[in-house]
Order: C-alpha cells, then structure tokens, then sequence
C-alpha cells in the first residue's frame, strides 16, 4: 500500500498542467484604448478600464451590463465586496472614482498624488491605496468614508502594479528601480524595499494567495518569482515579449505578451523550480489580463488592427500600426 501510494502522489506531482485556449470574444466597440482589468468572481463581473470610462461585463452572459463615467484616464480598478464599493484610478483627472457595485451609480471622487496608475483595495485595514506614476507615491485612503488617510507615502520610485496577502501588507512593483516595495496599510508607512533583478522594467503584479509569492513580469522577457517575506528572487522563468499584465489561477501565474499576442504559463514542478509550461496563442495587443479564480477564466483587453505604416523614405523605423475603429474587445481564455 505504501508504494502504491507513493507512485500515486509521483503521477499526480508531474501531472500535465490544465490546457487554456481562446474560448471567445467580448464586443465592447468603441476607441481601442485601455490599461487594467478587474475581475469581481463573486458578483460576476469584469470591470474593463477603457480611455475615459469604465464598461462592465456580466461574465455569466459576456454581456456589457453597464458603464461608470468620468473616468477620465482610467488605469485600475478595485473592489471593496465586503462595503459594496467599487473605485476606479483616473489617471487625467489625478483623482478616484468611488462608485456602487449594484448601482454602477457614482458616489464621489477622492484627490490623489499625480497620475493614480494601479489601485487597490486592503481587506485588513479597509483602505484603498492607489500608485502615482508622476509623483512616485501612494495615495491611502479609508473606503467605506472616502476620508484620505495618507496624502503621500514616497515609495522611492515609480510605482507599477500593485497586491496583498490579506494580513495588512501591500506589495508595489517599482518600474525604474527593478525593485519590490511593501507598505504596511495599517500605518500607511513604507516598509521595504527589495530587488528583483535581473528583472528590467517590471510592470504587472500577481500574487499566489496560499505561498504569499509574487509575480513580477519584466520588459526583458523574464518573469520574476519572488518570496516578499525573506525579499529575494526564486526563480526567473522566460516569458514572451511586450508583457504589461500578470494573473494568477489555480496554482499558474500567466503572462499576457501584448507584442507576441501570447501568454505564458509558468507553473511550480515537484521539484521545486517554476518553469513555462505552455504558450497559449491570444492576439496582438492584449498586454493586460485579470483571472476568475473560481471559474478558471483569463479576460484580456484587445483590438484588431491595421497594417504598419510604411517606414520613412529616408531609412528609420516604421510607425506602430493603429487599432481599427470600434474593434476594442475582451478576448476570453478559459479551459
């Protein structure tokens, strides 16, 4: 019996990683401009930043239900379940958007530091933190009152991507440092920085809500595996080109490669060492992606485009192509 059940538990550790594939599209038209996506599992919705709004998905029909406006420069998008409060970062406007998540009815705004890129809600203290790319700070403040809380915590560099573990602690990557920063939400205070090189330009941010690691994927086509707790690097798996977004589902961190049109799927061997395990073909552009934990779904913001401009007659380099008019869509990626 004993034997058995060790072959048993040597199978199931080499176990071929679930297949992803390209399950279908979401029509959202409109101006082929976005940043992040926020999946809400619980309430069956995905909030889409898209230029200067915010549209909303019912994803058990993949239906847009609704739309916040005066989202000007939307980068993020948080949800406070537990307050019934969504929050967007308006990055024009340098301010928030508090709205609710059964109304879709706008509550008020927030000021923040310049340019609020990514954003997120902190279970523990009940706090919404966005990132300031212009000003290198973070903005705090308490989600059920809108009350700011902290100004500005100097983060000691541009923030990116932003997670947290659920016990208090807000994880930051810090794009033109190649560095990891932490802050403690309970005292709005910054409390460490690491490094993550070889990392180059980290961007997206995911985190594995068991081990407490993080995922930081990088312009040099290099995903960083991370232990905040002791702040080192464990592991730098190869990712493809041009990513800008990162998400976690059942034990697989995902990579969305905008330039190659592709996300790598790196996963954890039985020996410990986090490897590609798969390239799963999407379309080119989708940068971003967020994940439906309990439904095993990837949602990445798309457009169809062009052909590239001609480069110049006297030699350089060819413009980028433009996105078709009213092709903005979610691709869907699911099992």
């Amino acid at each position: 019996m004993k034997s058995f059940v060790l072959f048993a538990f040597a199978v199931a550790a080499v176990a071929a990683p679930p297949a992803y594939k390209v399950t279908g599209k979401i029509k959202i038209g409109g101006a082929g401009r976005w940043d992040y996506v926020y999946c809400d599992s619980a309430n069956h919705r995905l909030y889409v930043s898209h230029g200067t709004q915010t549209e909303v998905v019912d994803t058990g029909t993949d239906k847009v239900v609704g739309t916040i406006p005066g989202t000007t420069g939307v980068h993020g998008i948080a949800v406070a379940s537990d307050l019934g409060r969504g929050f967007t970062s308006d990055g024009m406007d340098n301010d928030v958007t508090i709205f609710d998540l059964k109304t879709l009815k706008v509550l008020g705004k927030v000021k923040t530091g310049t340019n609020p890129d990514a954003i997120i809600y902190e279970p523990v203290s009940h706090r919404v933190f966005t990132f300031n790319g212009r000003s290198s700070d973070s903005t705090a403040f308490d989600a059920k009152s809108g009350d700011v809380v902290a100004a500005s915590i100097p983060v000691g560099g541009k923030p990116e991507f932003a997670q947290v573990d659920g016990k208090g602690h807000v994880y930051f990557n810090l794009e033109d440092k190649n560095e990891i920063g932490e802050i403690d939400a309970k005292n709005t205070v910054l409390t460490k920085h690491y490094s993550i090189s070889p990392c180059d330009g980290p961007s997206g941010l995911a985190i594995n809500p068991k081990t407490g690691y993080l995922f930081s994927v990088c312009g040099n086509k290099m995903m960083i595996v991370s232990d905040p707790a002791a702040g080192k690097v464990i592991a730098t798996p190869e990712i493809g080109q041009g990513p800008d977004g990162v998400a976690f589902d059942d034990g697989y961190a995902f990579s969305a490669n905008g330039r190659d049109g592709t996300i790598t799927m790196v996963g954890e061997t039985s020996a410990g060492k986090f490897e590609p395990v798969a390239t799963i073909m999407t379309q080119f552009g989708a940068r971003t992606i967020g994940s439906d934990q309990k439904a095993h779904k990837l949602y990445l913001p798309a457009a169809e485009y062009g052909p590239p401009p001609a480069p110049p007659a006297g030699g350089g380099r060819a413009g980028r192509a433009a996105a078709i008019p009213d092709s903005f869509m979610i691709v869907v990626v699911g099992r």
